[in-house]
Parts: C-alpha cells; structure tokens; sequence
C-alpha cells in the first residue's frame, strides 16, 4: 500500500484517506504535544473546525462529593478524517492555529 502515514507518537488508529493539509498530523507537518482528550463531536458548521464536548467530573472538597462539568474545545478537522456530528473523537494538543483552536483531531471511534 502506498500509504504515507506519519507516525504522531500516540497510540491512534491511522486514517484509511489520505489528504493535502499542512495542518493534518498525519500527512502534514503539525506536531502534536501535551493533553489527549476525548469528547463528542457538537457542531461541525465551520470550514475544516468542530466543536468538541468534553464532560468531566470535579471534586468538591468540603462536600466529599463530584459535580459534573463540561467545557467546549474547537479542534482542527483533517479531511482525511472528517468527523461528523455525533462522533466520538479523540483530540491531541497542538500549536494554536487560530485564536480559539489549539488541538486537532486525531481519531474517530
């Protein structure tokens, strides 16, 4: 196969598409550095951008109890891997390629 996947240094499944972004870290020259997290795809109306939903719990000392909380990542969507709505992404730190994005999209489960 003529497949010319780059490896990123994170155990991720390697898109079967290839593309011509510069910003892929696959088959482009963005590093990839720092947190990995994983989230739910919200909103994918912005030209090669989606919005990443990520849910977590935080722990309040006094109360010896969790609360649930989330927060929204935009995140850069290769076209090799083109998530959707819906889909449950794996996102990778990287350098900030606009003001509100500094992660990319890694892997869709």
């Amino acid at each position: 196969m003529g497949n010319k996947n780059r490896d990123i240094g994170i155990d991720v499944w390697l898109p079967e598409k290839e593309c011509e972004d510069e910003n892929c870290p696959f088959h482009g020259k963005l590093p990839v550095r720092g947190q990995i997290i994983e989230g739910v795809v919200v909103s994918d109306k912005a030209p090669k951008t989606v919005v990443v939903l990520r849910s977590y719990l935080k722990k309040i000392r006094k109360y010896e109890r969790y609360e649930k909380r989330r927060s929204k990542i935009h995140a850069h969507n290769p076209p090799c891997i083109e998530a959707k709505v819906g889909d449950v992404v794996k996102v990778a730190e990287c350098r900030p390629l606009s003001k509100t994005k500094s992660f990319v999209v890694v892997e869709k489960k």
